[in-house]
């Protein structure tokens, strides 16, 4: 059934006739034509239509074996682990998660919390390491911790209690397990099969070694604990978060609602309190690190010297335009500056810093340039000299070779839709020319042995799925860990020769700046007739959609359908250097709506377009644009969904809204610019707004307060919420459910009657 608020119902059609349009629409999405077509059943079914994709790859520390996870081809979201021999390229199932533990298990929230920071949607095993020595793997599963010995396979419980052990980690030479448990901070001993808490006063406002929630959703760190590599010290995390504001935020589940009193931190109120301290656990001294007398910081990363000399913590001031990188002597805490990042609008977070052993240094990114560069220093913060340089960034490390002096990483020299492995000497100032590893066509990901010298290549292509295998250095193919080729067989294979390929371009900013689409053209082209168009959109910073990459089976249901499906990458997207990023700072829903107009204006003049039939879609800040332009477009949109919106963005949190807009008391005028509240009265086509009724990031008071007002205005909408469905809708009954929802919404108000 439709959950609809018909307001405002003269001008809509009868309830009764739009529950018979949806069901019409889904028998038409689901009734096989001309043999055999692909449905939204059929893409929410088992096996997975982009064939098996290995996940979580690793390799052995001895080199001979790869580790992955990969779901059941009877239901593709239950994750088991799986090995491969690297000699001869055969793989096994290692653990099967069911066997390990058969019945399902209620996730503790903060289990639950990390898995929707980390976007983590699959169940059975979703994280796994390795130990130092190669004999074991760790495990965590449904609230407890095993290992597994290697060759042999047995099988070993660590805990076995009622509450919920959470980041589990084997220490780095493997003697030892840590873990949080009821918000304290564990560690399990290997040998004498005992644990002893490093800490004991956890609880209620207070944690030890967890990442607070805005470490978790908006800087990428999801611990709160940190080993050294020589197992002497632990660096961790105590949280107080008793600061920050509670919102009684409604939980409201499929057979029941609860009131959860949460801890968030809306932008321009307080954050958390924390200190960052370190134990020694060959005496049981305790030293807090010395982070200077601003106590209104972020700690954005810590990492240790290869040596356990020296704990290594990079500090962000609350307004984010500084990150400073500390030493720390983990005997007594105290800190001196190693290097600071400026900005005079806000420093990115990147995970690239690599201590080099034998203290020679330490690589590091940063945008100063304009674009995100790799630069060696000598420990004490001394510049040696620049690595890459160019109008194009560089990605993420992902590889160094010491012996030879050569880091590995991905990036985007060739075009800013292609991801790439490339490699750079560090120490030939004279030569270090960039070297291109993978091949032009597609984009590439990539894990990379210990020494570099072998990696784990994960390629895809608009028409081809995820292929993995293992490759040399120099980019020969030893072994395919998943081929996953398109033939018969292939889950995919029956709907391949239906397959609509993109099409790839660029249109001009209203400043002349270049932004990159992606089209596809409707099933059956025919260039003399005029179809109803989609622009799904997302348009926030940090990513981009603009890919030459598997999209998967969802993208081709659109142009099955007889829609054109069209995308833009527009200014403050990441992926193009900071200053295309930098064009939104303090004034959201600024650029990104003006250059999406221009893509909509795009769309409207292509010939086989027609104008009056262009639909738009977009979740999270996708679904904050999609209001934004449906509300601001000079003509209107034909119809518009926005998913789990931001409408203003003093309900969001401090690190993420801050970093581009300021505070709401420093930028009054920004904030009311930028709420979807402002523009209501500009409601003038039918619009539907979905929200998880359980959502803990974008609070679903971003959608109720959309509600309120645009009733109070007798402005027609409609509504579809998710009970107990957080930030992402979940399960494949709820996203098949979701997607019928789509299609019945837009073939209502884009198709010709």
């Amino acid at each position: 059934m439709i959950n609809t608020f018909f307001t405002g119902v003269k001008r809509l059609l009868p309830v009764t006739l739009i529950l018979a349009s949806m069901a019409g629409a889904v028998l038409a999405a689901d009734t096989p034509q001309n043999g055999e077509k692909l449905t939204i059943e059929r893409v929410y079914s088992d096996p997975a239509l982009s064939g098996p994709t290995p996940r979580g790859l690793s390799f052995s520390p001895d080199g001979k074996m790869l580790t992955f996870l990969r779901g059941k081809d009877s239901d593709y979201l239950q994750q088991d682990l799986w090995a491969m021999s690297v000699k001869d390229g055969k793989a096994t199932l290692l653990v099967d998660s069911k066997v390990l533990s058969p019945d399902e298990v209620e996730l503790s929230e903060e289990e639950k919390g990390r898995r929707e920071r980390q976007r983590i949607r699959a169940r059975g095993i979703v994280r796994y390491s390795w130990d130092k020595q190669g004999k074991a793997i760790l495990v965590p599963l449904d609230g407890d911790i095993y290992t597994i010995s290697i060759p042999a396979g047995d099988v070993r419980r660590i805990t076995k209690t009622d509450a919920f052990e959470t980041d589990a980690r084997f220490s780095p030479l493997g003697n030892q397990v840590s873990f949080i448990r009821d918000r304290n901070l564990y560690v399990y001993d290997l040998a004498s099969g005992t644990e002893r808490p490093i800490t004991r006063d956890g609880g209620g406002t207070i944690s030890y070694g967890m990442a607070e929630f805005v470490a978790q959703e908006e800087m990428g760190r999801s611990t709160g604990y940190w080993w050294s590599p020589d197992e002497r010290y632990i660096a961790f995390q105590r949280t107080d978060e008793s600061p920050v504001e509670i919102i009684s935020r409604m939980e409201i589940g499929a057979k029941s609602a609860r009131v959860v009193p949460q801890r968030y931190p809306r932008a321009g109120m307080n954050n958390v309190v924390f200190t960052l301290n370190v134990v020694d656990l060959k005496d049981g001294s305790q030293h807090q690190v010395d982070l200077g007398r601003n106590s209104d910081i972020y700690l954005a990363r810590v990492n240790w010297d290869t040596d356990s000399s020296g704990l290594l913590v990079q500090r962000q001031n609350r307004t984010q335009t500084t990150l400073d990188l500390l030493r720390a002597d983990p005997a007594t805490g105290e800190t001196t500056t190693v290097l600071s990042e400026t900005a005079k609008t806000w420093v990115n977070l990147s995970r690239d810093f690599h201590s080099l052993k034998k203290r020679k240094g330490f690589l590091w990114t940063s945008e100063r340039s304009g674009f995100r560069h790799i630069y060696l220093y000598a420990n004490d913060g001394t510049l040696i000299r620049q690595i890459t340089n160019g109008k194009w960034p560089v990605s993420r490390i992902v590889g160094v070779d010491e012996k030879r002096g050569l880091v590995y990483f991905i990036g985007w020299q060739k075009s800013p839709i292609e991801s790439h492995l490339f490699v750079v000497s560090y120490k030939n100032k004279k030569n270090a020319k960039v070297r291109q590893i993978t091949p032009d066509g597609g984009s590439w990901g990539v894990t990379m042995d210990d020494t570099a010298r072998r990696y784990i290549g994960r390629y895809s292509d608009p028409d081809t799925p995820p292929q993995t295998a293992l490759y040399s250095v120099k980019g020969k193919r030893i072994a395919w860990v998943e081929e996953n080729k398109l033939d018969e067989g292939h889950p995919y294979f029956p709907y391949a020769k239906d397959h609509i390929t993109p099409e790839f371009g660029t249109i001009k900013a209203k400043d002349g700046t270049v932004l990159h689409y992606q089209l596809y053209k409707p099933a059956n082209f025919d260039p003399t007739k005029r179809y109803p168009a989609i622009i799904n959109v997302y348009g926030g910073p940090g990513t981009h959609l603009v890919r030459r990459a598997w999209r998967g089976a969802g993208d081709q249901l659109y142009p099955q359908a007889g829609y054109v499906y069209f995308r833009l990458d527009n200014r403050g997207s990441n992926n193009r250097g900071k200053a295309f990023e930098d064009a939104i700072f303090h004034a959201m829903a600024g650029v990104e709506v003006e250059d999406q107009l221009q893509g909509l204006n795009f769309v409207r003049a292509l010939p086989y377009v027609d104008p009056k039939r262009v639909g738009l879609h977009g979740w999270s800040y996708g679904g904050y644009m999609t209001l934004m332009l449906t509300l601001r477009a000079p003509e209107p949109f034909a119809a518009s969904i926005a998913g789990a919106p931001v409408s203003d963005w003093s309900l969001y949190d401090t690190h993420y809204t801050e970093r581009f807009m300021g505070t709401p008391q420093d930028n009054p005028e920004g904030y009311k610019n930028g709420s979807v509240m402002t523009y209501l009265d500009g409601l003038r086509s039918p619009l539907l707004m979905i929200h998880g009724m359980a959502d803990d990031n974008v609070i679903f008071a971003n959608s109720t307060q959309v509600y309120a007002e645009l009733q109070k205005r007798d402005l027609p909408f409609e509504m579809m919420t998710y009970p107990g469905q957080r930030h992402g809708v979940r399960g494949k009954a709820q996203r098949k459910h979701l997607t019928h929802t789509f299609f019945s919404f837009f073939d209502r108000y884009l198709k010709e009657k």
